[in-house]
C-alpha cells in the first residue's frame, strides 16, 4: 500500500467518522486529542506520563495533518498552510492545559515516616484532635 493510499484511506475513514457522528472536524481533533491523551494517562500512571500523553497526542496530530496534505497532494486540491496548524492548535489545546496543570492533579508522594505510619486511628484520637481544633 502506498503512501497516497494511506492517506487517501485516512481520509475517507475521517470522513465517514464525522457523517456517522454529526461533529465537525474540529470538535473531532479536539476529542481524538483529548481521548489519545486520556488513555495513554491512565495506562502511563508513573513518572514522565503527562509528557508521553503529550508527546503522543503531539505525534498523532502532526501525522494527521501529514496524511491530510498528502490527500490533498494527490487529490490537488491543497488547503492554506494555516487551516493545518489550526488542526494541531485545536489537537494540542487540551492535552497542553493538562500537561500544565498535570503536576499539581497528581497526587503527592508520601514519605517514609507517612507510609510507615499506620493509616487506621481510634475514635479516641478522633476526639482529641477535635477538642484540640
Amino acid at each position: 500500500m502506498t503512501l497516497i493510499e494511506i492517506a487517501s484511506l485516512f481520509e475517507e475513514r475521517k470522513l465517514s467518522i464525522i457523517e456517522a457522528s454529526g461533529l465537525g472536524k474540529d470538535a473531532l481533533h479536539i476529542y481524538f486529542g483529548l481521548a489519545l491523551f486520556l488513555s495513554i494517562r491512565l495506562v502511563w500512571r508513573w513518572r514522565g506520563g503527562w509528557l508521553v500523553a503529550w508527546l503522543a497526542v503531539l505525534a498523532m496530530a502532526c501525522g494527521g495533518e501529514w496524511l491530510d496534505m498528502t490527500a490533498e497532494h494527490s487529490q490537488s486540491t491543497i488547503q492554506p498552510d494555516a487551516a493545518h496548524w489550526h488542526d494541531i492548535w485545536n489537537t494540542m489545546f487540551w492535552p497542553t492545559i493538562l500537561l500544565l496543570v498535570g503536576r499539581w492533579l497528581q497526587p503527592k508522594a508520601k514519605t517514609e515516616a507517612e507510609a510507615a505510619a499506620p493509616t487506621e486511628r481510634s475514635g479516641e484520637d478522633a476526639e482529641r484532635r477535635f477538642e484540640q481544633a
